[in-house]
C-alpha cells in the first residue's frame, strides 16, 4: 500500500511541476503586449505647468517616459520639450494619442505639437536631388537599402545626365526608384515640372545640388528642402574651392547642412562637422576628407530632422535635441 501511495503521490507531483513550469517566465520572455516606441515634440509659450500635463497625458494612458529634454531660452518667453516614450497601442491608440497631444497643444497655444510613432507611421518620403558629383547622393542611397535611414526615397532629380551603365544608374534601375535628368534652360522654367514631381514629398534634400531654386519655388512647395554644403575655412567661391583651400594651406575644413530659404547657403543650421587637415594631406587625401565630412553632415542632419529633434528657434536658428 504504501508503494502504491508513493506512485500516487509521485505523479501528483509532477502534474504540479509541468503547470509551474508552464507559469515560468524565462529571461528574455515576456508575458506583456510588445510596446511601441513614441516621439513627441512641443513648441509653445512658457508657462507653469506644461511639462506635468505632457507627464499626466502619457500616465493616464499607461505609457512610460523613456527620456525628456526641456529648452526654455534665457530671457525668451517660450518652451521646447521633446520627450520619447513606450506605449500599449491596445491601450492607447494611434488616433487617441493624437487628439489627446491635440488638447494640450490647445490647451497652452503651442505653435508646434507633433507625434509620431515609427513603427506604426508611413515613412517620410522624400525625393533626393544632385547634380555631377555623386559622393552624397551614392552614401544616401545605400543607407536607405540597408534601412539605415527612415525614409522612403521617391525618386532622384538631376541636371546631370548620367550614363545608364553608371553605377548609380543600375542602383536606381534595380531599386526601381525613377531617375530625373532636367536639362538645364533659362530662368525657372524647369521648377514647375519639379513641382509636379515632389507634390507628394515630405521634405526634399539637395545631396551636393548645384542649381538654386527660386524663392517661388520654396513657397509653393511649402515643406522644408534640406541641403549640404563644405566648409572650407576661410570660404573659396568659385570653380573648385576644394583646390583653392588646398592651395592655400587651411588647416580646417567642414560641412554644414542647413534648411533651404531664400537667401543662399544662409538658411537655419542643422548639423556642422569639421576635421583637422595638414600639409601632410595631398589634394586628394584632402578632397577625401571634405567629401566624408559631407555625407557624415548630411545623412545625420536627416536622421535628426526624422526623429523630430530639429526645432525652428527664433528667426534663423534651430534647437537640435
Amino acid at each position: 500500500m504504501n508503494f502504491f501511495r508513493k506512485i500516487s503521490s509521485q505523479s501528483q507531483f509532477f502534474k504540479v511541476t509541468q503547470r509551474s513550469l508552464k507559469s515560468l517566465i524565462f529571461p528574455g520572455e515576456s508575458l506583456d503586449p510588445p510596446l511601441v516606441h513614441g516621439i513627441h515634440v512641443f513648441h509653445c509659450p512658457d508657462a507653469v505647468g506644461i511639462v506635468a500635463k505632457l507627464s499626466e497625458c502619457l500616465a493616464s494612458r499607461g505609457g512610460n517616459i523613456l527620456g525628456a529634454d526641456v529648452f526654455v531660452p534665457e530671457k525668451k518667453h517660450v518652451f521646447y520639450s521633446r520627450s520619447e516614450f513606450v506605449f500599449d497601442p491596445s491601450k492607447w491608440p494611434r488616433e487617441q494619442m493624437d487628439e489627446d497631444f491635440l488638447e494640450i497643444a490647445k490647451m497652452f497655444n503651442a505653435m508646434k505639437s507633433v507625434v509620431r510613432v515609427p513603427d506604426l507611421d508611413p515613412k517620410y518620403k522624400i525625393a533626393v536631388f544632385a547634380s555631377k558629383q555623386d559622393h552624397c547622393l551614392v552614401d544616401l542611397l545605400h543607407a536607405w537599402q540597408d534601412g539605415k535611414l527612415p525614409v522612403d526615397i521617391t525618386r532622384v532629380i538631376s541636371n546631370h545626365d548620367r550614363h545608364p551603365d553608371s553605377h548609380v544608374m543600375r542602383f536606381l534601375e534595380r531599386q526601381q526608384v525613377p531617375y530625373h535628368f532636367l536639362k538645364e534652360i533659362a530662368g525657372n522654367e524647369r521648377e514647375e515640372e519639379i513641382l509636379d514631381l515632389v507634390q507628394d514629398t515630405d521634405f526634399l534634400v539637395l545631396a551636393r545640388y548645384m542649381q538654386i531654386l527660386s524663392a517661388d519655388f520654396l513657397k509653393r512647395y511649402g515643406k522644408d528642402v534640406i541641403n549640404i554644403h563644405h566648409g572650407l575655412l576661410p570660404s573659396f567661391k568659385g570653380g573648385n574651392p576644394s583646390r583653392q583651400a588646398f592651395d592655400c594651406g587651411v588647416k580646417l575644413i567642414g560641412a554644414t547642412t542647413h534648411f533651404v530659404t531664400e537667401e543662399l547657403d544662409a538658411g537655419p543650421i542643422i548639423e556642422q562637422m569639421v576635421e583637422r587637415v595638414s600639409h601632410r594631406d595631398n589634394l586628394r587625401s584632402f578632397v577625401q576628407k571634405s567629401e566624408n565630412l559631407e555625407k557624415q553632415c548630411l545623412s545625420k542632419a536627416i536622421k535628426h530632422y526624422c526623429e523630430l529633434r530639429v526645432l525652428p528657434y527664433l528667426d534663423n536658428k534651430t534647437v537640435v535635441f
